[in-house]
């Protein structure tokens, strides 16, 4: 078996709850545990409704929220180990997020490609400006773009589907192990979005690079993934092969949630899906 890539283990996450006087904890992520293996790139998909804890386990995942109990080790290396910005930017490099409102990831008033040249600069260590463009042209050529269709260009002058695509490929330069995309087209039109889980499935194939996909739609999920893991209410009710889980589920609340959309082999892109109030990772910051 291969060395782990990622080991989460058991871990937990509370927060206090009812004003700042009162001791009653509410726990968003109750003793979950995945692993994805560092031999093969994989798309391990998180499902669940509004509030079953799939964007908190993503955030730990990234580092930006500590567990409150057990363990996550990204090659071995014990996340609460990591300290200091030399540490941090190295996992940083490894493990690179892509949020669910791209509108949101970039400032309105800033070009697009200066994102991803600074992004160069920090994350891949580049200083010279034609290695950094030759690096943000080649990012973007992976998801199907080009340093001269967005050069100059600020980000209400392209699509959501676009936009998408250049958060994507700012997460690339730094050559990431590791990428987390939640919810990552909830918030872009139902026409694009499979043009966007299409090159996420591309991108494990030719980067060789492992996806946790974090989502609440099944359609996707039935078409996207490798493994699947359901959570309701904080905890991990069902896992395993996506296609054995979700063509025959065996937790009431998994048999709940496929009965709740079309049959699976509807398109990527129907508009068949779970409508609760998405959850949103508003308040986090991009690593870059």
């Amino acid at each position: 078996m291969s060395a782990p890539l990622l080991e989460v283990s058991e871990v937990v996450r509370t927060y206090a709850g009812g004003g700042a006087f009162s001791r009653r904890r509410t726990t968003a992520v109750a003793g979950v545990s995945l692993r994805l293996d560092a031999g093969r790139a994989e798309i391990f998909t998180i499902v669940g409704e509004s509030g079953s804890g799939k964007t908190t386990l993503a955030r730990m995942i990234l580092g930006m929220v500590a567990p409150s109990a057990g363990t996550i080790r990204f090659q071995g290396i014990d996340l609460a180990t990591i300290r200091g910005k030399r540490a941090r930017l190295a996992f940083m490099k490894q493990v690179q997020p892509i949020f669910q409102n791209p509108f949101e990831a970039f400032n309105p008033m800033k070009r697009v490609d200066r994102y991803l040249f600074v992004t160069a600069r920090r994350m891949a260590g580049l200083l010279g400006d034609t290695e950094i463009a030759q690096a943000t042209d080649r990012a973007l050529k992976s998801v199907g773009l080009s340093l001269a269709e967005i050069r100059g260009r600020f980000p209400h002058e392209l699509s959501g589907g676009q936009l998408q695509r250049v958060a994507i490929a700012r997460a690339l330069i730094s050559k990431p192990a590791l990428l987390v995309a939640d919810e990552p087209v909830s918030m872009i039109d139902a026409s694009l979005r499979a043009s966007i889980v299409n090159l996420l499935r591309d991108l494990r194939d030719r980067l060789n690079v492992s996806i946790i996909y974090i989502t609440h739609d099944l359609a996707t999920a039935y078409y996207i993934s490798d493994r699947i893991l359901i959570m309701r209410q904080g905890s991990a009710v069902e896992s395993g092969d996506a296609r054995s889980v979700l063509d025959n589920p065996q937790h009431p609340y998994s048999q709940l949630l496929k009965r709740s959309v079309l049959s699976p082999d509807v398109p990527a892109d129907a508009g068949a899906r779970l409508r609760p109030e998405p959850e949103t990772s508003q308040g986090v910051i991009p690593h870059a």
